[in-house]
């Protein structure tokens, strides 16, 4: 007798307006089963795992929980049936401690009673001893880093009783260190009996910790298999519906005489006096990737800060072009050809309220070409977003609806679009790739070769090995705030398939704080 599915979708089809997300999709999960959900950008995943949570409700379709039918109309009453969602994007309150994130939406109770804090933290710090996890539950959200703000979501849904836990691209901002803890706690769930939805573009981690996978294209289900009758080559042509052909990025020689950007000495610190950047010193030539690689929380975001107006330094030297900027404002870095991608789109690259085509003109929208006597000429405005949508394969069923409607790798589509089009000197692009299936990817990774072939300096943030040694000239490593030391790759330039292991474990080892004379490699 076949086991009853603790989780089966029926026929659910799904529109917003003109795109057609979900159509007549069928999934099913088991108890005490990992199962992943793959495809490219706006393939229908997250819609999908979305109505199961009840943040969207279908146009058609059937759920089932357990084998009774349900309407699940609200995250709350999802929540009741035993589901909990870890989205990309966290939902914790920064301000608040990880113990009242955790506790906040625990169900109202009767009038009068009050919350007694010291029962609460007694049970969840029994719950991540539990599942493995070391959260200072006292700490303000703000203050976590990003391995420990996930824990905190983790925690919360646990806590609040979930069974059937989705989780949205949950490595997309781990270092390999904490993505393998991850791993280490989703394998102690699924012994508890729990089941785990994970939607990834991450095909080597599908293979590692899934044991069943869904392929889904164009809003439908192409395929679901046992992981262990197939592999990450015949994923990725279910996933793209065509052959996939490995082939090298083209990489020219430039001319590397004078740096488009230099840094020296350059130090910023917290009100406190701590060092977040204690003496960096880096130049980036112009026909020129520099990466940046490090464990998070070792200076990076800082690095992107100062360069695109954010943040301001306390000492040292930064020189465009010849010319000093210290202490730009952001517009000032966008009058000076500097392109931003930045590593959080929702905060830094879109406004996800408004438009989509107004979204291609952010910082850029008091251009003659774009606004007339403070009033914006939206033919203009549409054409060029009509374009841009055209040159960078972005699908969207209307410019006038708002860019939240997007997936997320559109979303991050239009930000490349919009910086890249506008002919940058120097390109910031901080993890550019995070959330963007192997298709889209590629596609950003050959832009930035081609801006890199065209003479433009571009310096590369993250957390990607493999993306930082296809796509860099020169790696810099960042320590506890300083270049903790420089790799130049020595792979042939391009060929995802000979990517160097000694490269990797030197980088390895100076994310570390190991000098590369105490690397056995060497």
């Amino acid at each position: 007798m076949a086991q009853t599915p603790i989780i089966e979708m029926r026929c659910i089809s799904k529109r917003f307006g003109q795109v057609q997300a979900n159509d007549v999709v069928d999934f099913s999960l088991q108890r005490g089963e990992i199962h992943a959900i793959v495809g490219e950008n706006g393939a229908g995943k997250s819609t999908l795992m979305k109505i199961l949570y009840g943040l969207y409700q279908p146009d058609k379709g059937e759920i089932y929980v357990d084998g009774q039918p349900v309407t699940i109309s609200s995250p709350k009453r999802a929540m009741r049936l035993g589901l909990g969602m870890i989205q990309q994007h966290f939902t914790l309150i920064p301000a608040f401690t990880a113990l009242q994130n955790i506790i906040l939406a625990k169900e109202t109770r009767k009038f009068g009673t009050l919350l007694d804090y010291q029962k609460a933290e007694d049970k969840i710090t029994r719950l991540a001893e539990q599942v493995g996890f070391d959260v200072p539950l006292n700490t303000p959200i703000e203050s976590l880093p990003i391995g420990a703000q996930q824990h905190t979501e983790i925690l919360k849904v646990l806590y609040h009783g979930a069974e059937i836990l989705i989780m949205d691209e949950p490595t997309a901002v781990l270092v390999p260190q904490e993505i393998e803890g991850l791993f280490e706690c989703m394998r102690g769930l699924k012994r508890e009996g729990r089941s785990i939805i994970i939607i990834t573009h991450k095909l080597d981690e599908v293979m590692t910790i899934a044991d069943t996978v869904t392929v889904m294209r164009h809003g439908k289900t192409v395929i679901t298999c046992p992981i262990s009758e197939t592999n990450p080559h015949q994923l990725a042509e279910h996933i793209l519906g065509e052959p996939v052909h490995q082939r090298a990025i083209e990489r020219k020689e430039t001319n590397q005489e004078n740096p488009m950007l230099q840094l020296e000495d350059v130090s910023v610190k917290t009100g406190t006096g701590k060092n977040l950047l204690d003496g960096i010193n880096l130049d980036v030539f112009s026909g020129e990737i520099v990466g940046i690689a490090g464990v998070e929380g070792n200076g990076q975001t800082e690095l992107v800060e100062i360069l695109t107006g954010l943040r301001q330094i306390h000492s040292g030297k930064i020189i465009l072009n010849g010319e000093s900027v210290v202490n730009s404002s952001t517009a000032e870095f966008r009058e000076k050809q500097v392109a931003h991608l930045p590593a959080d789109r929702h905060r830094h690259g879109v406004s996800l309220n408004n438009r989509i085509d107004e979204n291609f003109i952010i910082g850029r929208h008091k251009q003659k070409l774009f606004s007339r006597n403070a009033m914006l000429h939206q033919k203009n405005i549409q054409r060029f977003a009509f374009n841009a949508l055209d040159k960078y394969q972005i699908l969207v069923g209307d410019i006038t609806h708002q860019i939240k409607t997007l997936s997320g790798g559109n979303q991050q589509k239009v930000v490349v679009a919009r910086e890249l089009s506008g002919n940058p000197t120097l390109i910031i692009a901080a993890h550019p790739t995070r959330g963007l299936d192997v298709h889209a990817a590629k596609f950003v990774h050959t832009r930035l070769i081609q801006a890199r072939n065209r003479g433009k300096a571009v310096l590369l943030v993250s957390s990607e090995l493999d993306e930082l040694l296809l796509l860099s000239d020169r790696i810099a490593v960042m320590y506890n705030g300083r270049i903790a030391g420089i790799v130049v790759p020595t792979s042939d330039g391009g060929n995802s398939n000979s990517l160097s292991e000694t490269d990797k474990q030197k980088l390895g080892a100076l994310m570390l704080g190991l000098s590369l004379e105490h690397y056995s490699g060497v």
